[in-house]
């Protein structure tokens, strides 16, 4: 974890204490994330591969898979001779990932369905949240919510593609880069929570509606 009131913030990625456990690809991903989300790391800002491996006490070669790793999410770019930066996001960057994600979720919900409490649990923390006005929590407690939905589908690839998307690191910069409002609108979870509790048969649509109304919109649109 990086300790800011040891290392200054600079357009080069920060320290980090040594990486002590395996795997390390999956340790410097989750660093690189972290970053991204707290906003200590902007569109623009360098990752340099040699730097980070000396900071971390490791080879270049986890670091360099866990780069590529998030290159393949979009969330840095690299080039010959330039190394790797933040990439500069747009709406509609945002916007393919909410639909991916929202043809994931409406499928998870025909596959299977979740337990009605644990519903409420995640609901009733995402309340919480809102109420002590805590960004972070309500994000959290938000993807917690839908992240119940698509493990309820038993489908491993499913839950797995899902969980590639990064769903609560996109939430983050849905938020800060372009003002979205976070997932913690309980209102709008209420319709969920009761057509759960009803079973109602049109849940994938409206799982799907709910999911893409979240997804931030050019200028024009909102015309």
């Amino acid at each position: 974890m990086i300790d800011h009131r040891m290392y200054p913030r600079g357009p080069i990625i920060g320290l980090v204490e040594p990486v002590l456990r395996s795997p390390l690809r999956d340790q410097i991903r989750q660093a690189v994330l972290d970053g991204l989300v707290d906003g200590r790391w902007k569109p623009g800002d360098r990752i340099v591969e040699r730097r980070m491996a000396a900071e971390l006490g490791v080879s270049q070669a986890p670091v360099r898979e866990a780069l590529r790793e998030l290159e393949a999410l979009r969330l840095i770019e690299s080039a010959p001779n330039k190394g790797a930066r933040v990439r500069g996001l747009t709406r509609s960057d945002l916007r393919e990932v909410y639909e991916v994600r929202a043809g994931l979720e409406e499928t998870a919900v025909r596959l299977g369905r979740p337990s009605v409490e644990a519903l409420r649990t995640h609901l009733g923390r995402l309340r919480d949240a809102a109420a002590r006005g805590s960004p972070r929590d309500q994000v959290r407690h938000g993807v917690a919510f839908h992240r119940e939905i698509v493990e309820a589908s038993g489908n491993e690839v499913l839950v797995s593609v899902w969980e590639s998307l990064c769903v609560e690191v996109w939430s983050h910069l849905s938020i800060r880069l372009f003002r979205t409002h976070p997932h913690e609108n309980v209102a709008d979870h209420e319709p969920l929570m009761e057509a759960f509790e009803r079973d109602d048969p049109g849940l994938g649509v409206l799982l799907r509606e709910h999911v893409l109304g979240y997804a931030p919109v050019e200028p024009e649109e909102r015309a």
